[in-house]
């Protein structure tokens, strides 16, 4: 009883030091951010009130990163002396997303337009990161090619070189749905909060304290970037912290071994992925016309009356709901 207490407990306080540090560092950051001239450039083609936001400080992702870090490196030091790497190896796989994402901020802000690196850029450099980590975790023995399917409790075993090639297209493809669900004040960050408090309490449930400590610190980190980030926001993430969550939720996923949950715990990023997918689809197919009035799914709801507030609120509620669902399809694994 008293390590239990003790594992969430340290927990908590992985998820209190987060908040503390990417909070009190938040004015500091943004003040930074103004001075470099760091403002986000707003899509031409968005909703027309979008353009308000012009200016607001972008790569504010920043504060959570630097939040996040200092809390896994402080709880999980007794951890990485005994030879346990599980949140190290996860965080740092993030932070190279987060790195890329920055890089493609920078270049935005020093260009002072809305593109930054090339999808071709894009893609090779978080197709190289996938790669390296998977690699990283196979020597580690931290992951095996033995798909897990939930709700039927079974695994289905992968050639190895196989399931490498699914992996790296399932980070990817993860990483670039998250970013592409931040497009509106507070979303990408309230919807991952839910996602990281779900794997934060599963992986505690299944003894894989170490690997927990990342999830509840991000959240902390993301509660506390909320109070920045909210309707109407002080500042925005950028491709700086939305590749990052994107990393943090698909490595998590893969260091648990239930890459497959990220259908229940993603719904929220998948249907933002599909949506424009449909939209790209439906314009080339009918020759200009459009299956929703804009993609992905939050400027369409937008358009058609939804506030940024029920958007969040809506998609967060969502969320959850389809993690407790996950949850009743893995909970008999261990």
């Amino acid at each position: 009883m008293t390590d239990i207490r003790t594992m969430w407990l340290t927990l908590l306080i992985a998820f209190a030091v987060s908040f503390v540090v990417t909070f009190f560092i938040g004015k500091p950051v943004l003040r930074e951010l103004r001075a470099l001239k760091a403002g986000q450039e707003i899509r031409k083609d968005g909703p027309t009130w979008h353009a308000g936001k012009a200016g607001t400080p972008t790569m504010g992702g920043i504060m959570f990163i630097l939040g996040v870090g200092i809390s896994v490196f402080a709880l999980g030091w007794r951890d990485m002396l005994a030879g346990e790497f599980a949140h190290l190896y996860v965080y740092l796989f993030s932070l190279c997303f987060g790195l890329i994402g920055f890089v493609d901020d920078y270049r935005k802000v020093r260009q002072h337009q809305n593109e930054g690196l090339t999808a071709k850029q894009k893609f090779l450099l978080q197709l190289a990161a996938a790669v390296l980590f998977l690699c990283l975790m196979r020597y580690e023995e931290m992951l095996t090619n033995r798909l897990y399917i939930p709700f039927f409790q079974v695994s289905v075993t992968i050639p190895w070189l196989v399931y490498l090639i699914f992996a790296a297209f399932v980070i990817v493809g993860t990483v670039n749905a998250v970013n592409l669900t931040d497009g509106i004040d507070g979303l990408a960050t309230s919807v991952t909060f839910v996602v990281m408090v779900f794997f934060a309490v599963t992986t505690a449930l299944w003894n894989l304290t170490t690997l927990a400590l990342f999830p509840a610190a991000l959240a902390g980190g993301l509660a506390a970037f909320f109070c920045y980030n909210h309707h109407p926001a002080k500042c925005f993430m950028g491709d700086t912290g939305s590749l990052f969550l994107g990393g943090a939720v698909a490595a998590l996923a893969f260091a648990a071994d239930m890459p497959l949950i990220l259908i229940l715990v993603g719904i929220i990023y998948i249907a933002e992925t599909m949506s424009d997918i449909i939209q790209v689809a439906y314009f080339k197919a009918t020759h200009g016309k459009r299956f929703f009035k804009m993609a992905p799914l939050h400027h369409h709801l937008e358009l058609s009356g939804w506030s940024e507030a029920k958007l969040v609120t809506v998609f967060s509620a969502i969320t959850a709901l389809f993690c407790l669902l996950a949850w009743l399809g893995i909970k008999g694994r261990f």
